[in-house]
């Protein structure tokens, strides 16, 4: 299964890898390197296939729960300042994914949307210490009755170059549903309330909608 934002790059690999199959076999009378170039072609489309894979998974909604809002590794876990919307000290918990992880992005919580933005900006390498501030981005705050409210930021790597973000202000959102993409390499940060207990550790691997990030106090 794919998502459909790769709809468009998965039509343009495939014509692009029957072209080089036909024009290769037609052109190229070295057996050995009419082979080489048509299995690069054929790498080609099952790269960016398996980058825009959207494995089906259904989340068990828990309102003690904010889960894993990607996959990737767990990067970061600290009391920082958050200066767009809350303005004050928050828990950060930040995942990295790197190109071969599946970059669906899912709601966290169950909740409200108060917050959308979209900041256009750098393409620094995601780990970057500015990354979160400083790349083009989105922010997005979720409010509900049992954490309050928590805000998340889509922030875009060295190689991604577009950020798809679903959420828009008033809808109320589902847990561990689809809430956008973001393409070819980046993170995302969790911004939660201080006090708020830790369920996951840095360098563990985090699975979107499943991995159990924080717990309620």
């Amino acid at each position: 299964m794919f998502h459909k934002e790769g709809a468009p790059s998965i039509l343009l690999g495939t014509v692009f890898t029957v072209a080089v199959l036909v024009i290769a076999d037609r052109f190229i009378d070295i057996n050995w390197l009419r082979m080489l170039v048509q299995i690069a072609a054929l790498l080609v489309l099952i790269i960016i296939l398996q980058f825009f894979r959207n494995p089906k998974r259904i989340a068990v909604r828990n309102s003690d729960h904010i889960l894993a809002p990607v996959d990737g590794k767990v990067v970061v876990i600290e009391e920082v300042y958050e200066g767009e919307y809350f303005k004050d000290k928050r828990l950060q918990v930040s995942i990295f994914m790197s190109p071969i992880n599946v970059h669906v992005t899912r709601y966290a919580m169950d909740g409200i949307i108060k917050f959308s933005k979209y900041h256009p900006g750098k393409f620094l390498v995601a780990w970057h210490p500015k990354a979160s501030e400083e790349n083009e981005r989105t922010t997005v705050v979720i409010e509900n009755d049992t954490f309050g409210a928590i805000l998340y930021r889509q922030i875009a790597g060295a190689l991604a170059r577009r950020i798809v973000n679903y959420a828009q202000e008033g809808m109320q959102v589902i847990q561990g549903t689809d809430a956008g993409f973001i393409k070819f390499g980046s993170r995302v940060d969790l911004f939660l309330p201080l006090g708020t207990p830790i369920n996951v550790e840095l360098n563990q691997k985090a699975i979107g909608g499943k991995t159990i990030i924080a717990t309620k106090a």
